[in-house]
Formats: C-alpha cells, sequence, structure tokens
C-alpha cells in the first residue's frame, strides 16, 4: 500500500468522483482523446469510461430538473444526434476543479484554456457536461453507470499525486 492510500487529507475525501461526458458534438468533432488527456494531466484518474448511444429515458432522468424547459426539447434532440463518450474521474476535490477546467455552461463566458472556452462554439453545442455538487455527481453515476462499471485501482503514482 502507498503512504496516502486514499486517505482523508484535511478532513477532504481523495476519492471524490465525478461525471464527465462529451456530448456528442465534442464526439463528432473528435475532442474526446484531447478533453480526457486534460484530465489525466491534472492528475485524475479514470475508474469509468464508456460511449454509448443515449437513450430518451436515460436522458429524461439525467436532465429531469430541465423538462419543463422551453429549450428541452432541443437538448434531446443534441444529446441523442450523436455517440456520448461518459466517464467517471476520481480525485482530490475532481468535481469543483472538473468544473473550473470545463468552463462557464455559455462558451461565450469561458475563459481560454478552459475546454468550453477552447472548444466550444455556442451555449447548446457546448462540448461537455461535468456534474456540479457531490449530489449531483453521485447521482448522474448512478444513472450512467452501473456499480460493476467501475474500477477501483491503484495508480503507481498515487503517492506523488495524493499528497498535500
Amino acid at each position: 500500500m502507498f503512504p496516502c492510500m486514499w486517505e482523508t487529507l484535511s478532513g477532504t475525501d481523495v476519492r471524490e468522483r465525478t461525471l464527465i461526458a462529451v456530448k456528442p458534438d465534442g464526439v463528432q468533432r473528435r475532442l474526446v482523446g484531447q478533453i480526457m488527456q486534460r484530465f489525466e494531466q491534472r492528475g485524475f484518474k479514470l475508474v469509468g469510461l464508456k460511449m454509448m448511444q443515449v437513450s430518451d429515458d436515460l436522458l429524461s432522468q439525467h436532465y429531469s430538473e430541465l423538462r419543463t424547459k422551453p429549450f428541452y426539447p432541443r437538448l434531446l434532440h443534441y444529446m441523442t444526434m450523436g455517440p456520448v463518450v461518459v466517464m467517471v474521474w476520481e480525485g482530490h476535490k475532481v468535481i469543483q476543479v472538473s468544473r473550473t477546467m470545463v468552463g462557464h455552461t455559455n462558451p461565450a463566458e469561458a475563459q481560454a484554456g478552459t475546454v468550453r472556452g477552447d472548444f466550444s462554439f455556442h451555449v447548446s453545442r457546448n462540448v461537455v457536461h461535468a456534474s456540479d455538487s457531490p449530489e449531483g455527481a453521485q447521482r448522474e453515476i448512478q444513472l450512467w453507470f452501473q456499480k460493476k462499471e467501475l474500477l477501483n485501482w491503484d495508480c503507481f503514482d498515487q503517492t506523488i499525486t495524493c499528497e498535500v
């Protein structure tokens, strides 16, 4: 076992997990590798990955709070127009850091250097989804992945990336 082996650091669990999804426009533009690379370079550990054509049922659960919005039918059409690559990343403060890395929902307001700032063209085609809270991440991960699809594994550089 490595010295810090996913213990808590200052009361914060370093095994926090988040869901990141590359939306159909990101997949079709072949941005999956570049997006994944950003999370790997940040030191996060990939524990779940799959490519899928998303069903209306899964989307209605994922976007349940948006069902009454006027743009909801367009959102469903967008999210079903091609495959999605969905991932679960693990690491210290991964939810908060991922949201910063992904950038503002509206690409016009996203900073350069963020995924959306670098790759998105319009708020309706913003390339990627990132969980917004620990509760949201847990709910989304359970929607998109079965428990057996998530791996618990030790990264050889864990002692370097998890000590603070």
